[in-house]
C-alpha cells in the first residue's frame, strides 16, 4: 500500500493520506481508518488514480458526502476515494450537468435558481449526486430515475455513458450496486417552472424533514428500506423499539428508522441495534428488514 501511496503522490492527483479515520468523513461520525484515503482533484485525476489502483489489485471504496454509509470500526483495508472535489455544475437549456461529488441539495437549489423544476424532492436529501444515482434516491413521490437523462460511469475499461434505461433503476437500487463502477457525472432533464413555486415547495419539504427527522444529530438517513406496502419506521415503532440504546447509538425518538450517534457510538453499537431491529420485527410481524445504508470495512 505504501508503494501505491507513493505512486499516487508522485502523480499529483490530489490529496493522498495514509491511515485516515473515516469517522471524519461519514455523517454517522463512526468508522475506523482507511489504509489509503485519496481525494482526486478532477475527473481526469480520478481516472488516472483508478488505473493504478486496478493495477495494484487492491480493494477500493468510493464515498461522496459520507451519508448512507456505515464503516465498521476496523476501517477499510484498501483505498477509499472521496469525490468531494468533483463538484462542477453547468446548465444547457433544460439540462443540468453535474459532477458526482456535488451535494444533491446544492444541485436542487441551483436548478431552482435557474427556474427549472423536477429536483424539488432532492432539496432535503443529504449526500452527493453520485450517491443519489447509485441508490436511486428519492422522496415525496419522486426519485432520481424520473429525472435522470444519462450518467457517466468510470469502469475498469474507462468512462462509459449510460442512458437512464440502462441503469436498472428500482426502489433504492440501480445496476451499480451489482457492477463495479464510479459515477462521475450525471445529466438531469428538468422543466421550466416558476422560481417562487419551486422555492416554496422545497421549503415545505425541508420543514417537514426538520419536524420529523433527527437532522441535528449524527445519523445516516433511513437505516432500512421500506418493505412493500409498509414502512420500516412504523414496524420498528410498533415493535416497541423506539428510543432503544446500545452503547452510544440510539433508535431515534423522533423517527424510528433513524439511528443516531449520541456522541460516543461505535459502528458495532449501530450494527447491534440494526440486527436487533431485524430480529424483533421478523419475530413479531414476519417481515424481513433490509438495510438501506451501505456497510463497508471490517470489524
Amino acid at each position: 500500500m505504501r508503494e501505491l501511496a507513493n505512486r499516487l503522490k508522485s502523480l499529483m492527483i490530489g490529496q493522498v493520506t495514509e491511515k485516515e479515520p473515516l469517522a471524519n468523513h461519514t455523517t454517522w461520525k463512526v468508522g475506523g481508518p482507511a489504509d489509503l484515503f485519496v481525494v482526486p482533484d478532477d475527473q481526469e485525476k480520478l481516472q488516472l488514480a483508478m488505473q493504478h489502483i486496478y493495477e495494484a489489485a487492491v480493494p477500493w471504496l468510493v464515498i461522496g458526502r459520507g451519508s448512507n454509509l456505515l464503516v465498521r470500526d476496523g476501517g477499510f483495508r484498501g483505498v477509499v476515494l472521496s469525490l468531494e472535489r468533483l463538484n462542477k455544475v453547468r446548465f444547457e437549456g433544460n439540462l443540468l450537468i453535474v459532477e458526482a461529488g456535488c451535494s444533491f441539495v446544492r444541485a436542487a437549489v441551483l436548478a431552482a435558481q435557474q427556474g427549472l423544476g423536477g429536483l424539488e424532492f432532492a432539496g432535503g436529501i443529504p449526500g452527493s449526486v453520485g450517491g443519489a444515482v447509485y441508490m436511486n434516491a428519492g422522496a415525496h413521490g419522486s426519485d432520481v430515475s424520473q429525472v435522470l437523462e444519462t450518467v457517466t460511469v468510470l469502469t475498469e475499461k474507462g468512462p462509459v455513458r449510460m442512458r437512464k434505461e440502462e441503469m436498472g433503476f428500482a426502489y433504492r437500487t440501480s445496476r451499480l450496486q451489482q457492477e463495479p463502477g464510479i459515477v462521475t457525472e450525471a445529466v438531469f432533464r428538468l422543466h421550466p417552472a416558476d422560481r417562487a413555486e419551486i422555492a416554496e415547495k422545497m421549503r415545505q419539504y425541508r420543514l417537514k424533514r426538520l419536524q420529523t427527522q433527527p437532522l441535528n444529530m449524527p445519523c445516516a438517513g433511513s437505516v432500512f428500506r421500506n418493505p412493500p406496502g409498509d414502512y420500516a419506521a412504523r414496524l420498528i415503532e410498533a415493535a416497541g423499539l423506539k428510543g432503544m440504546t446500545v452503547g452510544g447509538a440510539q433508535i431515534s425518538q423522533m423517527h424510528a428508522n433513524f439511528i443516531v450517534n449520541l456522541g460516543h457510538a461505535t459502528a458495532k453499537d449501530i450494527l447491534t441495534l440494526m440486527a436487533y431491529c431485524q430480529q424483533v420485527v421478523y419475530e413479531k410481524y414476519g417481515v424481513q428488514l433490509h438495510a438501506e445504508v451501505r456497510i463497508a470495512g471490517e470489524d
